[in-house]
């Protein structure tokens, strides 16, 4: 049995994609706690799976974060170690800040979150019976409608393409790259790997300009480019580029060339 977090998501919706035909039981957000409190299947579960959070980088109310992406994520852990259940679970790139290097510097609370787990992970890892880490990337693909705003530069480029354009840029967007990475590559990587416990960046470490993105949609539907100013209440906390550090062997990644053709 497996026991999957985060399905109403656009990744978590992957996850249980892949999974179809196994036994999965979901668990989301409006009764997560309850269920942690009442379910007494533990001892049938062999593999935790989760990307269940608060997702949003705006995110202000700092009580909501830390009660999902952190109490819940470290009482689900707990549940993990004493049951000693392999588990799997989403961090995020957003931890490295505004340069994207191996330093980490969260500049949101959703990153700061996210944080805190991998610090958790880490000081207890000896305690797990198996546990892996996942900073993921710019994750793209399709169902991502439901996010709005927050969904990928990918999809929502595409979007503005579908409905004739223009595509919308920041100026010197030809400096601002990230590793994009396509959610099927990290469904795969999860689900797949053959590593020990860590926490470990999950992306193609070939990051691309959002310029480039923006020209392959462009060129596929014929639609134009406008590049505006960024607004200043963002400028502060931008990444000018994301890089995952570690390498994934013998794993080949759908470039974002290949998935738009």
């Amino acid at each position: 049995m497996i026991l999957l977090t985060g399905t109403y998501g656009f990744i978590g919706r992957h996850f249980k994609h892949a999974l179809h035909g196994r036994h999965v039981i979901c668990v989301e957000e409006d009764y997560c706690f309850r269920f942690l409190d009442q379910w007494d299947g533990w001892e049938k579960v062999d593999l935790i799976i989760h990307n269940g959070a608060i997702t949003s980088t705006t995110e202000t109310d700092v009580q909501k974060i830390h009660k999902y992406n952190v109490d819940f994520t470290v009482r689900l852990m707990e549940k993990a170690i004493r049951y000693q259940i392999p588990i799997k679970y989403a961090s995020s790139a957003s931890v490295y800040g505004q340069f994207g290097n191996e330093t980490v510097s969260p500049q949101s609370q959703y990153a700061l979150s996210k944080l805190q787990v991998d610090y958790f992970v880490r000081d207890n890892i000896d305690r797990f019976k198996s546990v892996q880490g996942f900073r993921y990337f710019n994750v793209y693909g399709s169902g991502e409608e439901h996010k709005g705003d927050q969904a990928s530069p990918v999809s929502k480029f595409q979007w503005q393409a579908e409905d004739g354009g223009p595509i919308i840029l920041f100026e010197n967007s030809n400096h601002y790259l990230r590793d994009f990475v396509w959610v099927g590559d990290v469904v795969d990587v999860v689900l797949n790997n053959k590593r020990g416990s860590g926490v470990f960046d999950l992306g193609t470490g070939e990051p691309i300009s959002f310029e480039r993105v923006a020209g392959y949609i462009a060129d596929k539907y014929g639609v134009g480019v406008k590049h505006v100013p960024m607004p200043g209440n963002i400028r502060t906390q931008y990444q000018s580029w994301t890089c995952a550090w570690d390498e994934w062997e013998d794993k080949k990644f759908m470039t974002v060339g290949e998935y738009l053709k």
